[in-house]
């Protein structure tokens, strides 16, 4: 079991919680080989920091189950077989996730769960930190930038898939569909949405004040 960072706070705790001033955002994304965690297998994490995505994580895991679907593997383009012979044991991929994410987060700060889409990054996250460790270093919670982006812009829930913001923030660059790459263009992604979101915010300030 990875020895637990002292100076990152679990989320979980109520009264840690109160006590943290800092929360830290990691960008995760996964591929699986299908939709869901109760019958098909995490085949990949990427995750990085917000603030500084040098600083990020990948791993390939060995798949739990054969069931896959046609269309996930296709656009993560992974091998069952390959990563069946390559990847790690779920429980080994799972302690060293948790581990960079004690090693990343500040001291006394919480580490924050950020994907695109994230109801379903998180769901197979959760589920395997649960099945693997018996916790969720990122606790119980998840901020999803799709949900930012419309609280923020209104319009629709269509209007805030990749293809309309990646046009927007990412010179039209799609995502991968590879874990890693896709954490970062996310973190890039999200980093462009809330500086937008603030000037916008300034210059409505300055024209209310004039």
């Amino acid at each position: 079991m990875p020895e637990q960072k002292q100076g990152a706070q679990h989320p979980d705790d109520w009264e840690l919680k109160q006590a943290v001033s800092e929360e830290f955002l990691i960008s995760v994304d996964v591929e699986t080989a299908g939709p869901n965690p109760g019958t098909y297998a995490l085949l990949s994490i990427g995750a990085c920091a917000l603030n500084d995505t040098s600083r990020n994580f990948y791993a390939e895991l060995k798949p739990t189950s054969t069931a896959s679907t046609e269309e996930s593997l296709r656009v993560s383009g992974l091998s069952m077989a390959e990563l069946a012979e390559t990847g790690l044991e779920p429980e080994e991929a799972m302690a060293q996730f948790e581990k960079w994410i004690y090693e990343v987060t500040p001291e006394g700060a919480i580490p924050v769960f950020l994907g695109f889409n994230a109801a379903f990054d998180w769901m197979f996250v959760c589920d395997y930190f649960w099945r693997y460790l018996g916790r969720n270093p990122f606790g119980h919670s998840a901020i999803d930038i799709k949900s930012v982006y419309l609280g923020k812009d209104g319009g629709s829930w269509w209007g805030t898939g990749m293809r309309y913001l990646a046009e927007k923030y990412l010179e039209s660059h799609n995502l991968s569909h590879n874990a890693m790459r896709d954490a970062v263009d996310q973190a890039v992604l999200f980093s462009k949405m809330l500086e937008d979101h603030s000037d916008r915010a300034s210059r409505t300030d300055s024209r209310l004040n004039q």
